[in-house]
């Protein structure tokens, strides 16, 4: 039995951590921490706990994490967990990390976009965690930096036309819509039910979003050379999901038949990413609380333009379910353990 710490186990992500590791076979939930909910119960913070996680939240103590965990899950603010991760590397603990720490292979383009990082010397060796595109890497990590979830989206999206060289670089959109979850349980004025209810906003315009970086980094790893893409997100009235619809221009003649095969060909061996039939295109309603990426592509004949949609729940495929999707990599399970479970609908 694998026994696993949580640490940040009082947010969104650390709580679809606990809800999906529950019914994991092979692992045992054997620490969680908070800092502001240290000494209550975690099932006190969310009652959909009650009677099957009823664990004592702990201040973050990583002497007293070390003692009690194989592999620690930092489900901390970006900075906050690079102040603790190399504690647990040191302990010869392995980690997946779910805040931006790690995701960045470039020190100075962290700076730029976050602050100065403290333990870069640890990014050479972090792996970005997106098991179609790293899995055999994973599998020898002892540390995952766990993509963001608008990343997730698009990445896999875009990774049949990169690989094949199939669009102009210059061209790629990327218009993504987020549920409210995605911002954090924390208190913000623009999260509040009165600022998002009957609302829809753009923000981040102009590729400002701190996912940016992120998201160029793997498509130019991808493309082979770099790649700059025109990113917005949006932020939706509904609590979870990420719908994006990516553009780009096609580098010579194809047909939407041919690019729906293209997608099929790509994912038929992936266990989480369903590539639609020609002519559908996926909705978030049909992925929600499951760690499934749905795809959808067609060729718009009137502009000549590839459209590629995709759907994930931003807090499994987008955070939490694939941090044990790299957890079950990194432990030789079975990938798909504790992930079987389908979308809930309606």
């Amino acid at each position: 039995m694998l026994n696993v710490a949580i640490v940040g186990a009082s947010g969104y992500t650390g709580l679809e951590l606990i809800r999906l590791l529950d019914r994991h076979p092979e692992v045992r939930i054997s620490c969680v921490t908070s800092e502001q909910s240290a000494g209550k119960r975690i099932s006190d913070i969310f009652p959909t706990l009650r009677g099957r996680s009823d664990l004592l939240l702990e201040p973050l103590d990583s002497t007293a994490v070390n003692a009690k965990a194989d592999l620690v899950f930092t489900a901390l603010p970006h900075q906050a967990a690079m102040a603790v991760v190399p504690d647990f590397l040191a302990a010869g603990k392995k980690v997946v990390d779910l805040s931006a720490d790690y995701r960045l292979h470039d020190a100075d383009v962290y700076a730029e976009w976050y602050q100065p990082h403290i333990n870069a010397e640890l990014l050479p060796e972090a792996i970005y965690g997106l098991p179609e595109l790293r899995r055999d890497k994973i599998r020898t990590a002892r540390l995952v930096a766990n993509p963001g979830c608008y990343p997730t989206s698009v990445i896999l999206g875009l990774k049949p036309l990169l690989e094949r060289r199939l669009v102009d670089l210059n061209t790629i959109i990327a218009d993504s819509k987020s549920g409210t979850s995605g911002a954090g349980r924390s208190a913000k004025v623009d999260s509040l039910y009165c600022e998002v209810n009957e609302s829809f906003k753009a923000y981040g315009v102009g590729s400002v979003h701190r996912h940016t970086p992120e998201i160029e980094q793997e498509l130019s790893e991808l493309a082979g050379q770099s790649v700059a893409l025109t990113f917005t997100p949006h932020l939706l009235p509904m609590d979870r999901g990420i719908l994006s619809t990516l553009y780009a221009m096609p580098l010579r003649n194809i047909t939407a038949e041919e690019l729906a095969e293209l997608y099929a060909d790509t994912y038929n061996d992936e266990p989480f990413v369903r590539a639609l039939p020609k002519g559908q295109f996926p909705s978030t309603a049909f992925v929600r609380g499951s760690n499934f990426c749905d795809i959808g592509v067609t060729l718009d004949k009137h502009t000549n333009r590839i459209v590629v949609v995709t759907a994930i729940d931003n807090l499994v495929k987008g955070a939490s379910g694939q941090a044990i999707q790299n957890m079950n990599l990194i432990c030789d399970f079975p990938e798909t353990m504790g992930l079987e479970g389908l979308a809930i609908f309606p």
